[in-house]
């Protein structure tokens, strides 16, 4: 784990963390442990390449003293990209930390490949407790066995020795299902013509005539 030099920061504000970005530097802050809040920078290439490698301790250094911080918070730009702002909290290697891992799938179903089914996921990450020492960079789940209807919940993971989890057990993580076709309406039927009242027959009328001629 390589040790990422942080800064101290002078000048806050969105213009200049602008100027920091500008010249390949993340603004950031560390917090934590009851210690004051220290507005910082650090290099951009190296804290994004310890976020690209799923690492969550990392060592830093602050005005020549090295100290282990969890990385708490990533803020992205507006279009998810470019990191802009980076949470540092302080930790001890002793302590047991609550943080979001991923939950990678691994596998092709059974049901997907020879039962005509589709795999959905339903919860991408999960939160769990363990050593901040032992945190995993994922949780990998096979489904490589899953069939049709079958679903997989938070329950039926095997999470590491000395990790936790909060999570509801019931909780659905992947499931597999059969996508129904959709099936055309059938054609509405055709509007009823409307009833034509045709005029009475000649006859009709001429005797309705008479009879009124009488009365």
């Amino acid at each position: 784990m390589a040790v990422i030099k942080l800064t101290k920061r002078e000048k806050l504000g969105t213009r200049a963390s602008r100027r920091l970005r500008e010249k390949n530097l993340i603004p950031g802050i560390i917090y934590g442990h009851g210690q004051e809040n220290i507005p910082v920078s650090m290099p951009a290439h190296d804290i994004a390449l310890a976020i690209q490698h799923g690492e969550h301790l990392i060592e830093a250094e602050l005005d020549g003293k090295r100290e282990n911080f969890l990385i708490k918070d990533v803020q992205y730009d507006y279009l998810g990209h470019e990191i802009i702002h980076v949470d540092l909290t302080r930790v001890s290697l002793h302590e047991r930390v609550q943080v979001t891992v991923p939950i990678v799938l691994r596998g092709t179903p059974v049901g997907v490949e020879s039962e005509g089914g589709v795999l959905s996921q339903h919860l991408t990450e999960l939160e769990i407790q363990c050593l901040v020492t032992n945190i995993p960079d994922e949780l990998r789940v096979s489904v490589a066995d899953m069939h049709v209807n079958d679903v997989l919940r938070v329950a039926d993971l095997k999470l590491p020795e000395g990790v936790t989890t909060t999570e509801d057990p019931e909780t659905v993580i992947a499931s597999i299902s059969v996508v129904e076709e959709e099936v055309e309406a059938p054609a509405e039927a055709e509007a009823a013509e409307p009833e034509v009242i045709s005029e009475k027959p000649r006859e009709e009328q001429e005797d309705q005539q008479d009879q009124d001629k009488t009365e």
